[in-house]
């Protein structure tokens, strides 16, 4: 998956998640806190994505042929990494997990994103990612899902 598929995935994902809000506020770290330039993760994955191919807000090296496989390995925010699982429904008792491990992890960023992905490898974020409709498909699935509520 190249990061620019990964951006399009996470367009249609919710930026209000609650249990990355609770890390966010127990790590002190994330929206709104210190020199945050983002409202919430989906704001930053989509600022992070969105200049991938350039320094972006974090004054990275130009990789090109960088996947994003290798971005979900590389990012230092463990709530940033947390909202994506939670906003992709990954399994509540794999969320608990992951939130846990972060907390019990040295409050280093590498310590706490690795913590996480001990939980959720990209395999399993990526998994949950393909079963997602993206573009037209996720416009025509929604239509279809408003369509089917307003019959009952």
């Amino acid at each position: 998956m190249t990061p620019q598929q990964l951006l399009r995935h996470i367009q249609t994902l919710p930026a209000d998640t609650p249990k990355h809000l609770a890390l966010s506020d127990d790590l002190a770290e994330g929206a709104g806190i210190g020199r945050a330039w983002y409202k919430h993760q989906k704001e930053h994955w989509q600022g992070w994505l969105g200049a991938y191919n350039g320094p972006g807000a974090y004054n990275r090296k130009e990789w090109a042929s960088r996947d994003a496989k290798f971005i979900w390995n590389h990012i230092q925010c463990a709530p940033m990494l947390y909202w994506l699982a939670e906003a992709l429904d990954l399994p509540d008792d794999d969320l608990d997990l992951a939130y846990h491990d972060i907390l019990a992890a040295p409050k280093r960023y590498a310590s706490q994103c690795a913590a996480l992905r001990r939980v959720f490898p990209w395999s399993s974020v990526e998994q949950a990612l393909l079963k997602r409709p993206i573009g037209k498909m996720a416009k025509i699935k929604s239509a279809l899902q408003s369509w089917i509520g307003s019959a009952d």
